[in-house]
């Protein structure tokens, strides 16, 4: 076994010493600023088939790319995403009658081998004239995903201000046109200006900055699939092998899996006749990507994980070429020999400290408290999964700081895409010691037993490298906070305000309430409620958290928390209960109310706090003047008045007369309920429970779509 180690590695040495002769591209790999990359080619003989060739265009002045035999979709600077998706601009298709594009049927990629991607694509329909547009199909399940509905503009002045993002059903792949609309709603062609298919990166990076973007664009960019990533490969090039000019190749391999060499050892397949590549899987084959790998491939996580070679290097044939070199290099095989082994035995010496490094890394980071805990609640609770330091260094670029979202006192958060495709923010933890060992594992194990939809979803966990990873679902939005104190672009309304109090309330009524054991958060603060891309509440940061058993409180030897938020009562005792948490979430109330900070910036020292300056206010009458402006705007004054009185009864300094999370849940549910009475909207995979605020896309009832949680003690 050693020796036939030992012989693929020196075959691989050849294959990596073998000198590349100078070439000179005969193919055309650019067109403006668009790189294009086999199987797409310019030009005959320079792509794989009709479907992906490319014509450039000068006649604007500045190149162009177009696919030309794809509806001529104009080809854009391709996404980061993978080798198999390609960046086109997509028409806008006018409702009206407006000159709004030339192409107003829309797209057809039947008979083609691309479709629209769905994990990064959304339709869009622009400038409606009713929130109530798109309505529920009933007993229809074919319906997958969701809307959300943005308000551009003032109702009272323009009713053709609202515009719908829709997540895609899984039988709009291929075909895009007016009729689509249909599927969501009959309505949308009478009560809306224009329908398209959108790239939902382009949505987040511009357009919910400035909602008026897309009405100024007659085309938007999309993304269209050719294959689906699947790995690497290593195969030998053979009759089913297709190049262009230059040399750059696609093996066709069985069951609708693609090899897609790497150029570079393209270009000598005819010295060593092996190509190292892209293993990709047809999308439009009758085979089913996601039953498992190739023949000769497995996978360490199926069915999503990276398909790889059996054997680190396939063994050489041997022909001609290699004996008549191994023939001319006797004299020099020994040495090479020799070079070779001391290259291995550095390389082997390396690979056991890096193993040994791990396990430290392991054992220091909790990882055996962690297996514990996990074997105590085997068969109640969802294991954490664990990812490889590789993993987590492939999804985010080796932890580029391109990729980073944000830093703070716990650690620095990065944006990565792990292999199934989701996106994901890895949270990189500061250098820790043993005292924050448990508080670290406390919060992995809260997380992977938490299911609601308004608390953020751990995937995982790393705890193989120097600090520990934690790895999230990506909210795309930001904080809370962001949007209260700092962004002045994008102002959150009204309507949005009081959707993410109820869907905060609901979140915590279900940590005190619904679980088996209640789980305090205790930091709860707008800093850590993360909105995701359709500004939905997610309440994250539970690294401070503990569940504690049915009537009994919590005893700290230190008071944890944020200051402005912190419970008066807890600070005193030390004794933490889950009206703690009740009082942080008054204090966000108050935010949400007048758009200040937990700390005021005043010289009065008795005005330094929000929660006392407001209740003066209250207390002295004066609670209209110390309201945000835009809610004394879009506000009634009975919701206004009862949402302060709730958020007065949060922050009584006395425990026990404050409200439960579940009464609070109830009362911020009443008042949406009483606004969107007789409304509803799609909600896709979205349960509703038997509160009264109905199926409400953009606002969620205290009776939510939660597991609850069985018994755990820790």
């Amino acid at each position: 076994m050693v020796v036939h180690h030992y012989l693929s590695l020196l075959q691989l040495m050849f294959l990596l010493l073998w000198p590349n002769k100078a070439s000179k591209d005969l193919c055309q790999y650019d067109c403006g600023n668009v790189t294009i990359d086999y199987p797409f080619g310019i030009g005959d003989g320079c792509y794989f088939d009709k479907s992906f060739e490319v014509f450039c265009d000068y006649s604007s002045g500045s190149p162009k790319a177009f696919l030309a035999n794809i509806n001529n979709l104009q080809v854009l600077d391709s996404p980061f995403y993978c080798e198999s998706i390609i960046k086109v601009n997509i028409p806008v298709i006018s409702l009206k009658g407006s000159n709004l594009t030339s192409n107003a049927k829309g797209v057809n990629l039947s008979g083609s081998p691309f479709k629209f991607s769905r994990s990064f694509n959304r339709f869009t329909a622009i400038g409606c004239n009713n929130y109530s547009t798109i309505i529920k199909r009933q007993n229809d399940s074919s319906v997958f995903g969701g809307c959300l509905s943005i308000s551009t503009c003032d109702p009272a002045l323009n009713p053709s201000c609202y515009d719908f993002l829709c997540t895609l059903p899984q039988n709009i792949t291929q075909v895009f046109n007016a009729e689509i609309s249909n599927f969501y709603s009959k309505s949308i062609p009478q009560k809306c200006h224009s329908v398209s298919m959108v790239e939902e990166d382009w949505i987040n990076s511009k357009y919910l900055k400035n909602p008026h973007d897309l009405k100024d664009h007659g085309q938007v960019p999309a993304l269209l699939e050719w294959a689906e990533y699947r790995g690497h490969c290593y195969e030998e090039y053979n009759s089913k092998t297709t190049c262009n000019k230059d040399n750059r190749c696609l093996i066709q391999l069985s069951s609708g899996y693609l090899c897609l060499c790497y150029w570079e050892t393209s270009f000598d397949r005819h010295h060593h006749g092996y190509c190292l590549g892209y293993l990709l899987c047809n999308i439009t084959s009758p085979y089913n990507c996601s039953s498992g790998c190739p023949k000769g491939h497995n996978s360490s996580n199926p069915p999503f994980g990276d398909c790889d070679r059996n054997e680190l290097v396939p063994i050489l044939h041997k022909n001609s070429h290699v004996k008549f070199i191994i023939i001319g290099c006797n004299s020099g095989l020994g040495m090479l020999f020799l070079l070779i082994g001391t290259w291995w035995l550095y390389k082997f010496i390396k690979r056991r400290s890096e193993v040994k490094l791990k396990q430290k890394f392991f054992k220091r980071n909790g990882g055996l408290l962690l297996q514990q805990q996990s074997s105590s609640n085997e068969g109640n609770t969802e294991k954490t999964k664990l990812f490889t330091s590789m993993e987590l260094e492939m999804a985010t670029d080796n932890f580029n700081t391109n990729r980073i979202l944000g830093q703070g006192g716990q650690g620095t958060v990065y944006k990565g895409m792990l292999t199934d495709g989701r996106i994901a923010a890895v949270k990189k933890s500061k250098l820790v010691d043993e005292s924050n060992i448990e508080q670290f594992i406390n919060e992995v194990v809260i997380l992977t037993q938490i299911n609601h939809r308004n608390v953020v979803k751990l995937f995982g966990c790393c705890l193989e490298t120097e600090v520990p990873l934690l790895v999230y679902e990506f909210i795309p939005n930001g904080t809370l906070y962001q949007y209260i104190h700092e962004t002045e672009e994008f102002s959150i309304t009204w309507e949005m305000r009081l959707r993410i109090a109820i869907e905060v309330s609901s979140a915590l009524s279900y940590l005190h309430s619904t679980t088996s054991i209640p789980i305090y958060h205790r930091d709860i603060k707008s800093a850590n409620i993360l909105l995701d891309d359709k500004f939905r509440a997610k309440v994250s940061d539970f690294g401070a958290s503990r569940s504690v058993t049915i009537d009994q409180t919590h005893l700290t030897t230190r008071v944890l928390g944020t200051f402005g938020y912190l419970d008066p009562e807890y600070f005193r005792s030390s004794q933490f209960t889950e009206k703690s948490d009740v009082y942080s979430f008054g204090v966000v109330l108050v935010e949400l109310l007048t758009g200040q900070k937990p700390i005021r910036s005043t010289d009065a020292e008795e005005d330094k706090s929000l929660a006392g300056y407001f209740l003066l206010a209250m207390k002295e009458n004066r609670l209209f003047d110390v309201l945000d402006a835009q809610v004394l705007r879009e506000a009634k004054e009975e919701e206004i008045i009862t949402v302060a009185m709730l958020a007065k009864r949060c922050l009584n300094l006395n425990g026990r007369k404050r409200p439960t999370m579940k009464e609070v849940a109830f009362e911020l549910g009443g008042i949406r309920a009483q606004k969107c009475e007789d409304i509803d909207l799609v909600g896709g995979n979205f349960e509703t429970g038997s509160s009264s605020t109905g199926a409400i896309l953009n606002a969620v009832a205290f009776s939510v779509d939660a597991s609850p949680l069985l018994s755990n003690k820790w």
